[in-house]
């Protein structure tokens, strides 16, 4: 959520931040109603302070009145008057603060100036590391993985629906030994608070990082609770906070968190329709952090650099990409890509999403640390990514790793976990 100052003194930077995504047409009648209403607001504020103050002054002159024991009933009528008035103004503020506040939650963050403006034909890539394997003669990981007795797209299907998928015998040992070692590393090596979250939410988290109002339609929720399952481990975790003020001696602090996640893929037909590269619901570390506004560009180059750590260890040639504002989240005001190679099917996997939030979160989370003592309470900046996605990163090491024989190679950091060199 923006800060109101924006629709009130920086609105040339909030229309060129939405021009930049590509948004600005479509959003141009959201910040002018904005705008109105927050003009509205403050002339509501204005009005309401200026009756209060006649009202005290009615109240002091009829006790002076009482003591010099004159009649003061005109004045007591002017004071209740006044007060039914403050109480009509009082309810029209309320409900332009309710409409102020749901303009404001339907515009997305403002990218950063080193984000380029444009849609996906501007992202850039920044970074790769190690050498992809060419397709030739490699089979796709459903098609490995069904033959391997691991994958059961099928029958997941038999039993839920299409989106789903069983992990069977060393293919649900594999997912174990990803938990594991993912955990592992972001604990002991990457200084990661373990955070094991709840899977349902209420209203309030979900709209805290952003996913509502903008992405209910994506959302599972239950029939009668107005609860959400969470789409990324990142819904709790970053509200773990919501409404309480921090010390700046605690910050950074950086979670992390294993979890289901569940996504109706709304609007997604026909993309990725094939083996496990887009379930509704599927396994990911997530990767959390919050900072300060002046050490969160770091912070997100620390994590972007913990979630490439995984990658390296496993093997698995990967790029990292800067998305340009068009092809940026909602709530997001820089975010890398990590894509990681798979040969069997051709194609970069998207495996981590990297992003800083600024405290476009933190607003809508009221989640703040106060500088020093005495001083006024900031919103901190929220972070976060994926460290990593299971389906993809499974999909990548049955391919990359696939033998000619029909064998898939454990990478060496996986074979403590799961007890064997080779899926056989």
């Amino acid at each position: 959520m923006h800060d109101l100052r924006v629709l009130r003194e920086q609105i040339d930077l909030l229309r060129d931040g939405m021009r930049r995504r590509g948004v600005l047409d479509t959003l141009a009648p959201v910040i002018d109603r904005g705008q109105a209403v927050e003009r509205e607001r403050r002339t509501l504020i204005q009005a309401v302070e200026e009756r209060k103050a006649q009202r005290n002054a009615i109240a002091q002159e009829v006790a002076k009145r009482k003591r010099a024991k004159e009649d003061a009933d005109d004045l007591i009528a002017q004071g209740r008057a006044l007060g039914d008035e403050i109480g009509q103004l009082e309810q029209e503020l309320g409900s332009t603060e309710a409409e102020l506040n749901r303009a404001l939650l339907e515009i997305p963050n403002i990218t950063f100036a080193t984000v380029p403006e444009g849609g996906e034909e501007n992202n850039v890539i920044v970074r790769e590391w190690g050498t992809p394997r060419a397709s030739a003669g490699v089979k796709p990981h459903w098609e490995i993985g069904a033959k391997l007795g691991m994958i059961d797209i099928e029958r997941a299907s038999k039993v839920s629906g299409s989106g789903f998928v069983f992990y069977r015998g060393k293919g649900a040992r594999l997912v174990r030994a990803l938990l594991n070692f993912f955990m592992d590393v972001h604990r002991d090596e990457h200084g990661y608070e373990e955070v094991w979250p709840p899977l349902l939410v209420n209203r309030s988290t979900m709209t805290g990082t952003g996913q509502l109002p903008k992405f209910e339609d994506d959302a599972y929720a239950t029939r009668t609770d107005d609860l959400f399952l969470i789409p990324t481990a990142e819904v709790p975790v970053t509200n773990l906070y919501r409404d309480e003020i921090l010390e700046a001696d605690s910050l950074p602090m950086a979670f992390v968190a294993y979890s289901k996640c569940f996504r109706r893929e709304a609007g997604s037909a026909g993309k990725d329709t094939r083996g496990i590269l887009r379930t509704h619901e599927f396994d990911k570390v997530e990767l959390v952090r919050y900072a300060t506004q002046e050490n969160s560009g770091e912070q997100l180059e620390a994590l972007t650099r913990h979630a490439e750590n995984i990658l390296e260890r496993l093997g698995i040639p990967h790029r990292r990409k800067l998305l340009a504002a068009g092809d940026t989240g909602f709530s997001s005001a820089m975010t890398y890509d990590l894509e990681a190679w798979a040969p069997g099917v051709g194609a970069w996997l998207e495996v981590s999403s990297c992003s800083n939030f600024a405290d476009y979160q933190a607003r809508r989370a009221n989640i703040r640390y106060r500088p020093g003592k005495g001083e006024k309470p900031r919103f901190v900046h929220t972070l976060n990514g994926s460290g990593v996605a299971f389906p993809r990163t499974i999909a990548c090491i049955l391919e990359h790793y696939q033998n000619a024989d029909g064998t898939v190679s454990v990478p060496d950091v996986l074979r403590p976990y799961l007890g064997t060199d080779v899926l056989s």
